[in-house]
């Protein structure tokens, strides 16, 4: 049996969030995806606070850029200076394909940086083949 794999999918979409959500655990029954909807909800998650204190740690990060109350790069920083976080991979997952994006996530540590497809398939086979990489492939 396949130890349990967690991901934490830091994204405002909830039609995306499900689709990502669904693609995941049929790739791989023993995925676990923990979903919130903001920066400020995704900190508080990834420190144990309030209503996260017994949430597992993530073994991905799932990082939507355009989040309310703290954007994406801004929580990407937070992750990467912190010395309890900063190990677990962090995969850009976002709709901008802006080089400006790009760079600054990348400048902040991002370990990776998929931008949407617009096409249903297209984007299902892009988490699931992500879900190969960061999930089978580069996991210990």
């Amino acid at each position: 049996m396949q130890a349990k794999f967690t991901y934490l999918l830091i994204e405002d979409d909830l039609d995306h969030a499900e689709l990502i959500r669904r693609t995941l655990i049929r790739q791989r029954s023993e995925t676990v995806v923990e979903h919130v909807s903001d920066g400020a909800q995704a900190l508080a998650y990834l420190r144990q606070q309030g209503p996260y204190k017994d949430r597992p740690t993530p073994d991905v990060i799932l990082l939507d850029l355009k989040l309310p109350k703290m954007d994406g790069h801004e929580v990407l920083a937070e992750i990467k200076q912190d010395e309890q976080l900063r190990r677990i991979p962090v995969v850009v997952l976002t709709t901008s394909d802006a080089a400006s994006d790009r760079a600054r996530a990348y400048q902040l540590h991002a370990n990776s940086y998929l931008v949407k497809p617009l096409d249903f398939d297209q984007f299902q086979q892009m988490i699931s083949v992500m879900q190969q990489y960061w999930g089978l492939w580069n996991s210990g």
